[in-house]
């Protein structure tokens, strides 16, 4: 169907030839500390999710939770800085990617859900999680936790919460990437690198939206992430949103001010999706997906399904990662297909 890898690869690449890898920002830091006795960038105050954090240096011992928040390290060349990340092995490929190396020389800590206990061993000093990827209330395992125990956290953007209950999303999904990248890049003092990534990710999304369909001629997307009483999917804050609006879809879920969420089935259909978009991972594979779609009875008069206009994505291409921009290019040469 496509290749989400080239692009990501061409800006990776740039990324390195202008900073050098990780190690080398590594020593360039250490460095500046053996000449002046003290790192002149530090201390550094980002803000994450409308909190203040001041770091007086970089974190040495990060641990990372889920495909797309390690992702984001390894972008960044920041693989010395990691103590080592927590994902499931059902999360798509991790061995062509450009950044590939990072997860040769990073610890893969555990398969199973993260918890205190694992960075407690782990001797982190900074967890990299969010709400839902990773923290949550309900196991006890969340950033004033942490903090009892003196160790930092940093939320994903994706993730914040707005203030409505447990809704999530503060801002447009790519910008949460970008905000990511540069309160990363201030935080490890690799701005040249975050700043590089940023420029390039946003042309990439650029050059797919001038050829993208606009106004009226979009097609009506529906992101289907999992469920059969109950679909879950995105809503205004989370990658699908500005994956497919980028695209040049009509993302039919835009109104809900919510990341990932459940919906009724009677939404989609009174809504009529033209195309259907699969997030792939997980027990339940994207053929088993597909094969309930097209099976179940309530959507065989929905245009998607009338048209088989269904298309695939990882679930890495969905949640925020450095993979989102690649994801805007590949859907967008999907929709023109159905378009002709």
């Amino acid at each position: 169907m496509r290749d989400p890898l080239r692009p990501a690869a061409l800006v990776l690449a740039a990324a390195l030839a202008l900073t050098g890898c990780g190690a080398d920002i590594t020593s360039r830091a250490e460095g500046r500390d053996n000449a002046s006795g003290a790192d002149r960038h530090y201390p550094v105050t980002v803000e994450n999710c409308g909190e203040k954090k001041t770091y007086d240096k970089a974190p040495r011992r990060v641990v990372t939770n889920d495909t797309g928040i390690t992702e984001i390290m390894f972008a960044l060349g920041l693989e010395d800085h990691m103590a080592g990340y927590v994902m499931p092995d059902d999360k798509g490929d991790m061995t062509s990617v450009p950044w590939k190396d990072g997860y040769r020389k990073t610890k893969w800590l555990s398969k199973e859900r993260i918890n205190k206990e694992l960075v407690l061993d782990a001797r982190a000093d900074l967890v990299f999680a969010g709400w839902n990827y990773g923290f949550n209330e309900g196991e006890g395992f969340t950033p004033a936790e942490l903090e009892r125990v003196g160790i930092d956290s940093y939320l994903l953007s994706e993730s914040c919460r707005n203030g409505q209950g447990k809704a999530r999303g503060v801002m447009p999904p790519l910008e949460a990437l970008y905000t990511d990248l540069r309160n990363l890049g201030k935080i490890f003092d690799v701005e040249d690198r975050a700043d590089t990534l940023i420029t390039s990710f946003r042309e990439e999304v650029a050059a797919a939206r001038a050829k993208a369909a606009k106004g009226d001629d979009r097609l009506r997307v529906f992101l289907y992430d999992d469920g059969k009483d109950k679909p879950l999917t995105s809503g205004a804050y989370a990658g699908p949103h500005d994956i497919i609006t980028k695209a040049g879809g009509d993302h039919i879920m835009k109104d809900l001010k919510d990341s990932w969420t459940t919906v009724g089935w009677e939404t989609v259909v009174d809504r009529d999706p033209e195309v259907i978009v699969i997030n792939d991972y997980g027990a339940t594979g994207a053929e088993e997906k597909r094969r309930f779609l097209k099976s179940y009875k309530p959507l065989a008069g929905v245009s998607a399904i009338l048209n088989d206009r269904i298309v695939v994505l990882d679930y890495v291409d969905l949640v925020e990662s450095p993979r989102n921009p690649a994801a805007v290019s590949s859907l967008a040469e999907e929709l023109r297909k159905f378009a002709r």
